[in-house]
């Protein structure tokens, strides 16, 4: 499983400001359905429910929310960069501005588990998040996170 699998230009956006996690909830749902289809309201709920088993902020300025989705065919994801970090309740009590979402079919198993475990390896690359951070440009962050892979193949 690659980034390419999961994203598209269209599901990366830098966000200015945000109030508070529940709003940020909001925009990765309202992403996901213009770059996904999915219905906002239920996706808002799904990745509630998530978080009320517990945050899914994992640190370093990274927070992983992620969802089981009706009707979804195959696992997709969003990627926020927040130009003013947010408490999201991490692990590490850190603020967040590094917002990869995943959300995978209800039925998915094995896909959700391979996607999240690509993301959190990637996003623990501290190179790699420096360059996020250092890029709030929708289509440079897409770049940065498609081509880190092919870095990592060749």
């Amino acid at each position: 499983m690659k980034f390419l699998d999961l994203l598209k230009p269209e599901a990366v956006k830098v966000v200015s400001a945000v109030s508070s996690k529940k709003r940020l909830i909001h925009d990765v749902a309202d992403l996901a359905a213009a770059a996904h289809g999915l219905a906002a309201g239920p996706t808002v709920e799904a990745l509630m429910e998530r978080e009320s088993l517990g945050p899914t902020g994992v640190g370093h300025g990274v927070a992983l929310p992620h969802a089981r989705i009706a009707g979804l065919e195959s696992v997709v994801g969003t990627f926020i960069l927040l130009e003013k970090p947010i408490d999201f309740e991490a692990v590490d009590r850190q603020p967040v501005d590094l917002v990869f979402s995943l959300f995978a079919p209800e039925e998915a198993g094995v896909e959700h588990l391979k996607a999240l475990a690509l993301v959190s390896r990637s996003l623990r690359d501290g190179n790699l998040c420096a360059k996020l951070r250092a890029n709030p440009d929708a289509g440079t962050l897409f770049t940065i996170l498609t081509e880190s892979e092919v870095v990592k193949a060749a």
